[in-house]
């Protein structure tokens, strides 16, 4: 019986190591996402912890982590039972960074320059009011009706809305936060730092610095087929380069956010799977290959790199509030890590709607946004370059002429020229709860 009795434990050691090795890296990048959302949120975001652990880490298997806080060095180590730790660290002007066992949190850093003196002008121009403007062809007790469906009714957590604002003609006709959020607070777009990335290759193109139809001149790729892959080609997410975008298992998008230290090479070491601009793959691998190693090419040095996102785009637009975080290597997390206030998301929409004009800058060519806006071959009309389309359709009871930024858990800025409409709303539920296509449609109907 003895003896059974220790080939039992010894068994059961077996299957728990075994399953402990399988599960190792999952658990790694739980608490890899529990301790970099809540070190972006604490340090950036200036929320409580409470607000994240019911919130951004509130759902499982996130909720399993348990986040210690240290407010004295911005950092926090997020661990499951004591075990898979994993620490996060903020820094100013560069976000919160994932690090590893050998990172030095002591190395001097360099930061953006930045230029955040605002306009004495109204919004969305400068930071003064809005002179009162009403429209006679707003209904404005339909548009409030609304906007506050998309909020959740006192007691429930369903839709999860955070923030809603609606721009008609450059004038903000309707505004609304949840409890705890105003319109100070900065707000994580995901993915939505993906149409940041897709637009600062049109403003290099607008500055003639590039040619996007040109090969990427990636030394790793000389060799093989890859050498074909355009800019355009991994703008569009139609390289032909293989990915899997799954953020509910281990995946490639989880391992690059989670366990990598210089993300845009996750994508550079994919093979050719399919043609280029006949394989439609959405990749957030494929937007940190543009924001990070290619992007870096263009400039001599890092700090120009640096500079370059915020003097030449975020800032000239007026996004002050706007940080995109970068990782272990220096690159910018263009897929993934982008914050700004709800009104200046607003801001990257405008820029679209006025065809890339801003407060007498043409600060994209006219074509860049007709290029965004074109249906990306093989992605049945819902994608362009770095922005979701509706060209075919897909939300039926919206104008087809709408371009949006799309993130994780329902962040988005839409963009309606045939109505004049901008409209951003940032949340913690998607399109699986949230209805896109009954809220872009009532607030369309409210303007006769």
């Amino acid at each position: 019986m003895k003896k059974f009795v220790k080939y039992l434990i010894a068994a059961l050691l077996i299957i728990l190591i075994y399953v402990a090795y399988l599960e190792y890296p999952r658990l790694n990048i739980i608490t890899g996402f529990a301790s970099k959302n809540m070190t972006s949120v604490l340090f950036l975001g200036h929320r409580s912890q409470e607000s994240v652990e019911q919130g951004e880490n509130g759902f499982s298997p996130i909720n399993l982590a348990r986040c210690e806080v240290d407010p004295v060095k911005s950092k926090v180590t997020a661990s499951i039972y004591g075990l898979n730790k994993r620490t996060a660290v903020y820094f100013e002007g560069l976000g919160a960074i994932l690090v590893n066992k050998d990172f030095d949190e002591n190395e001097p850093r360099l930061v953006p320059n930045r230029s955040r003196i605002p306009l004495e002008l109204p919004y969305p121009y400068g930071h003064l009011p809005q002179k009162d403007t009403v429209f006679g062809e707003v209904d404005y007790r339909k548009l409030k009706l609304a906007v506050s469906d998309a909020f959740d009714v006192p007691g429930e957590q369903l839709q999860k809305t955070r923030s809603v604002l609606v721009l008609y003609k450059d004038q903000i006709i309707a505004e609304k936060y949840a409890d705890g959020f105003d319109s100070a607070s900065l707000m994580h777009g995901w993915s939505m730092a993906k149409s940041i990335t897709g637009t600062i290759y049109g403003r290099l193109e607008r500055l003639g610095k590039i040619d996007i139809n040109e090969t990427t001149g990636l030394p790793e790729w000389e060799d093989d087929a890859r050498k074909d892959i355009t800019y355009s080609n991994l703008l569009q997410m139609n390289s032909g380069l293989d990915w899997e975008e799954d953020y509910f298992k281990i995946s490639d998008v989880t391992k690059m956010l989670y366990l990598e230290s210089n993300m845009g090479r996750s994508q550079i070491d994919k093979p050719l799977v399919g043609t280029p601009d006949q394989s439609w793959n959405y990749s957030s691998g494929t937007t940190n290959l543009l924001a990070g190693p290619l992007l870096r090419m263009q400039f001599s040095n890092y700090q120009d790199y640096l500079d370059f996102w915020y003097i030449e785009l975020l800032d000239k637009i007026g996004m002050h509030s706007a940080l995109v975080e970068t990782d272990i290597a220096g690159n910018y997390v263009g897929s993934s890590y982008a914050w700004a206030t709800t009104r200046d998301w607003a801001k990257l929409g405008l820029l679209y709607m006025h065809k890339g004009h801003w407060n007498g800058e043409q600060v994209l060519d006219s074509t860049w946004i007709d290029y965004t806006s074109k249906p990306t071959n093989t992605s049945e009309g819902k994608y362009g370059a770095q922005f979701y389309l509706n060209a075919e359709g897909y939300f039926p009871n919206v104008p087809r002429d709408l371009i949006y930024c799309s993130g994780f858990q329902g962040q988005f800025v839409f963009i309606i020229p045939s109505k004049g409409l901008t409209i951003v709303r940032m949340g913690l539920k998607g399109e699986q709860v949230f209805d896109i296509d009954r809220f872009l449609k009532e607030i369309i109907a409210s303007i006769n």
